[in-house]
């Protein structure tokens, strides 16, 4: 785990759609596709590297091994994806939590219980 403080954006987010729950989808619509489209330039620039210099980069990855390093090297990159992926749904639940009260639990509850 690492000491590293978590910035969270201040101020309102603007609402580009009726309901929060699309807005938070497509934002992280957003993410996913900036990241699709990094990893696609990688895999172009890896495979223009590996011809110009005659490797078989195809062999390489079908045959590779990851030590231990490698793979925790791997889960690091992915959790921190994941991070930035769940980013607005993570801060919105923060700032909810941060306005819950007793009374509010209890009101909910009773708000349900009649239903």
């Amino acid at each position: 785990m690492t000491d590293t403080m978590i910035r969270n954006a201040q101020g309102k987010r603007p609402a580009f759609y009726e309901t929060p729950p699309l807005d938070q989808m497509m934002s992280m619509i957003m993410v996913l596709a900036e990241e699709v489209s990094v990893l696609a330039d990688h895999v172009d620039s890896l495979e223009r590297v590996a011809k110009d210099k005659g490797l078989d980069l195809a062999e390489g990855v079908r045959t590779l091994k990851l030590d231990q390093a490698a793979l925790e090297a791997r889960e690091a990159r992915r959790q921190a994806f994941l991070s930035r992926l769940f980013y607005l749904m993570r801060k919105e639940a923060a700032e909810a939590a941060a306005h819950e009260t007793a009374d509010g639990f209890i009101q909910t509850i009773e708000e349900i219980a009649v239903r």
